[in-house]
């Protein structure tokens, strides 16, 4: 296994994890905060799809397919507050631009060799990103962080836990 494999190894476990955790969560449903003042999935899952785009144009310019108009717009800390059904978009959505974004991610990822992996990271990151492969790892691990927050989410919603 060479680390472009390592890599999408971790990024393909992250997906079944989330994938498990959305998979039947509708669309008011995504909109229940697990306590309040938490973001609801709705908001986080456009934040992570901005924030994977953002992330692997830094890196990889060109390598992404665009997001629709207006969707990171949607998805800043403000709008985090928001509540309101038609500040965000369906479920569907979220799905459509989430394949779209992982395609182009683990595209270029095959296209990456291993001295770009060890390139130092963006620096607007350089805190926790030190290379280029630590960015790309990232973004199996940034779903996994708010997964784990959709897991208590689905617990008030009286679903049983699904790991």
């Amino acid at each position: 296994m060479n680390a472009r494999q390592a890599i999408r190894l971790s990024i393909d476990s992250a997906n079944m994890i989330c994938q498990s955790y959305l998979g039947d969560l509708t669309d008011s449903e995504l909109l229940v905060r697990p306590v309040p003042g938490a973001n609801h999935t709705a908001w986080q899952l456009g934040h992570l799809l901005v924030s994977e785009h953002e992330m692997v144009e830094m890196v990889c310019p060109g390598s992404m397919p665009a997001l629709p108009a207006g969707f990171a717009e949607k998805y800043t800390p403000e709008a985090s507050k928001l509540d309101s059904p038609g500040a965000f978009h369906p479920k569907s959505v979220y799905m459509n631009v989430y394949e779209q974004q992982r395609a182009g991610t683990l595209k270029a990822l095959d296209k990456l060799s291993d001295a770009d992996l060890d390139k130092p990271g963006p620096e607007k990151f350089k805190d926790f990103l030190k290379s280029v492969g630590d960015l790309f790892s990232m973004q199996g691990t940034h779903w996994l962080m708010h997964a784990g927050q959709w897991a208590v989410t689905r617990r008030k919603l009286g679903r049983k836990p699904i790991f």
